[in-house]
């Protein structure tokens, strides 16, 4: 499974350690279209690069991956 356009879910959802990103707030790496300018670089924290879409996690649309993303981060949070 490719990338929806214009989604970006994965890049808002999650808390992002590495990179001092809460959950919910979008990426500084992330384009006002939804990409990843640290993409296919190796300065892309692993907990990203290891991140690969699937039909699960990004549900039908934008909002599904969001709502699924944000849960997944909670449910997994050390707090």
């Amino acid at each position: 499974m490719d990338c929806r356009p214009g989604c970006g879910a994965c890049c808002i959802a999650p808390s992002i350690s590495t990179l001092d990103k809460p959950a919910g707030e979008p990426c500084v790496h992330l384009t006002p279209n939804y990409r990843c300018t640290l993409f296919g670089s190796s300065r892309r924290p692993s907990c990203c690069s290891g991140l690969q879409p699937s039909v699960e996690m990004c549900g039908e649309n934008r909002e599904q991956a969001l709502a699924w993303l944000a849960h997944l981060d909670k449910a997994t949070s050390p707090d």
